[in-house]
C-alpha cells in the first residue's frame, strides 16, 4: 500500500524496498509517479510509461506492484493468450514491462480487451511510447494510440547523485562529493550502471581495505568497466 503521505518508494537495487523518507522523485519521473499514485482515478483502464533505457522504468513498475492492490507483473517476451486469463482473474491490475520485446500481438489484444471488460486495470511501459511502436493487428493499434502514455525521462544529475549517495550509504560506505562528481562525469547515466558501479567498488573497497576516493574509483572503473572518458 502506499504510505499516509501517498508517495511511493523505489527499489533501486541493494535493499529490498525504500521507505518514504528515501524516495526519490526528480523532474524526470515525478509526472508519471504522480499518475500511479491516482490509481484506481484514471480516467480509462489502461495507462503506458515509456523512456528511454535505464530511466527507472523497472523499478517505478515494482513500486507501484508493492504499493497497489493485487497486482499481476508480466514480462512482454512471454505474454501468452493462454496466460491472459488467470492474470485477469488474479489481479485488479495487470502489469506489462518491456512491450519493445512484445512477441504475440494477439495476446496483448486480449488482455487490453478482458481487463476493460472486466473492470480491471493494464500497465504498459517500454521505450516508445505506444502509439509509436510498430503493429501488425489494426484493432491492437488502433486501441494501443488511444491509451494515455506518460513519459520518462532520462535520470537528471541531481538525482544520479542522489543515488550514488543512497546506495553508498546503504552499504555503510562514506564518500566525498568529489567521488560522486567524478563518477558522475564518467559513468553510463542509468539507474543499472550506478548499481553495477556502487557494487564494483563495495566490493574494492572491502577486498583492498581502502575508503572509496577518487583514485579508488578510477582504478574499479578503469578495470571493470573499460576505457574513462576525459575528464
Amino acid at each position: 500500500m502506499t504510505g499516509s503521505n501517498g508517495q511511493l518508494a523505489f527499489d533501486l537495487g541493494h535493499r529490498p524496498a525504500f521507505g518514504r523518507a528515501d524516495f526519490l522523485r526528480a523532474a524526470s519521473n515525478a509526472e508519471a509517479v504522480a499518475w500511479l499514485e491516482r490509481w484506481p482515478d484514471w480516467p480509462a483502464h489502461a495507462l503506458a510509461l515509456h523512456g528511454p533505457a535505464g530511466c527507472g522504468k523497472t523499478h517505478l513498475l515494482a513500486a507501484f506492484a508493492e504499493s497497489a492492490e493485487a497486482v499481476a507483473r508480466v514480462d512482454a517476451c512471454g505474454l501468452s493468450a493462454e496466460a491472459v486469463p488467470g492474470l485477469v482473474e488474479s489481479a485488479r491490475v495487470v502489469v506489462v514491462d518491456r512491450l519493445d520485446a512484445l512477441a504475440d500481438e494477439a495476446a496483448l489484444f486480449h488482455l487490453w480487451n478482458l481487463t476493460k471488460e472486466t473492470g480491471r486495470f493494464l500497465l504498459l511501459a517500454g521505450r516508445q511510447a505506444p502509439a509509436r511502436r510498430p503493429v501488425r493487428l489494426p484493432d491492437l493499434a488502433s486501441r494501443l494510440a488511444a491509451t494515455q502514455a506518460i513519459g520518462i525521462g532520462a535520470p537528471d544529475d541531481s538525482l544520479l547523485a542522489a543515488v550514488l549517495v543512497k546506495l553508498f550509504a546503504d552499504r555503510q560506505l562514506k564518500v566525498g562529493a568529489e567521488v560522486v562528481t567524478f563518477l558522475l562525469g564518467r559513468i553510463e547515466r542509468s539507474f543499472a550502471a550506478i548499481g553495477a558501479v556502487v557494487d564494483a567498488l563495495d566490493r574494492a573497497s572491502l577486498s583492498e581495505r581502502r575508503a572509496v576516493t577518487v583514485p579508488l574509483a578510477r582504478a574499479v572503473l578503469e578495470r571493470e568497466f573499460g576505457d574513462l572518458p576525459p575528464p
